[in-house]
């Protein structure tokens, strides 16, 4: 176990990180970079006393149970939260969690596709990377924190605005179904991951239909390969949706796309315009 080289790489990770990022309040006298220890700590599931300890270099030889809180707790990469076992001295496991680390060729693609909407989620439904486009026709979701980018969550326990349950769009019972199933076979991957754990407990107490979904023990289900969003601004904008799977990061890029010379590119062409800027209207 390297201790100087591991308390200065916690360090270094939690000086990165906003409170914004967590979920945390700035606060108007906040002069340390980044995470407090004790917002840290508390985030890890460990006492402040301990981390500080660890940052220190005085601190014990960490479990397992407190790597995976640290690498969770500090929104570590893959290759990070490897390098961190590596200084404490444990060889590195399977991952915990989904990973929700995108590969730059990733988000390249998503950003060069400027006529399709495309966004990537991870292994639970939580939208990780976006193009303007996906913003301007679902929601803009740099505005929103972590836990509400999750499409299960959104699609099972809203806000539905006006009706419009998961952005208006035509398949919406057909997704849920999916969702659930995909859940279902992801909890089975990833049984150690509290945040999952987290989520499936929050549906199964809020939504009737998601618990129904869930005690089918169903693990597959046909996805759709065209939708219709009802768009606020522009109306019904129809769309392909092509499925790219990131095997190696459990991932997946949903690719939106209209048939050429439809009323519907029309749309989306206007909606590259218009933006986020109709986001005044709440999604």
């Amino acid at each position: 176990m390297d201790r100087r080289e591991l308390g200065d790489f916690l360090r270094s990770r939690r000086e990165r990180i906003t409170p914004a990022d967590v979920g945390l309040p700035a606060g108007p006298r906040r002069r340390t970079p980044g995470l407090r220890r004790e917002e840290a700590a508390q985030l890890a599931f460990i006492s402040t006393e301990y981390y500080t300890r660890l940052e220190q270099a005085r601190g014990p030889h960490p479990s397992r149970e407190v790597l995976a809180g640290l690498a969770r707790a500090l929104r570590l990469t893959d290759a990070e939260r490897d390098h961190l076992h590596h200084l404490a001295g444990v060889p590195p496991g399977p991952p915990p969690g989904p990973s929700r680390e995108v590969r730059q060729s990733i988000l390249d693609l998503v950003h060069r596709l400027p006529q399709a909407a495309a966004f990537v989620v991870s292994a639970t439904y939580e939208v990780i990377a976006w193009n303007d486009l996906a913003a301007a026709l679902m929601e803009d979701f740099s505005a929103l924190p972590r836990r509400d980018r999750n499409l299960v969550r959104r699609v099972f326990l809203g806000p539905h605005p006006q009706g419009r349950r998961l952005y208006g769009v035509s398949d919406t019972d057909a997704f849920a179904r999916l969702a659930a199933h995909d859940l279902r076979a992801t909890a089975a991957r990833y049984p150690d991951d509290p945040e999952l754990t987290e989520l499936v407990g929050e549906l199964l107490a809020g939504s009737e239909e998601f618990t129904e979904l869930w005690n089918s023990h169903d693990v597959a289900a046909a996805p759709t390969f065209c939708k219709t969003f009802q768009h606020p601004m522009v109306g019904p904008v129809t769309v392909n949706c092509d499925v790219l799977d990131i095997a190696d990061r459990d991932q997946r890029v949903v690719i939106y796309t209209t048939v050429p010379g439809s009323p519907s590119e029309s749309a989306l062409r206007l909606l590259s315009v218009i933006g986020t800027q109709r986001m005044d209207i709440t999604p």
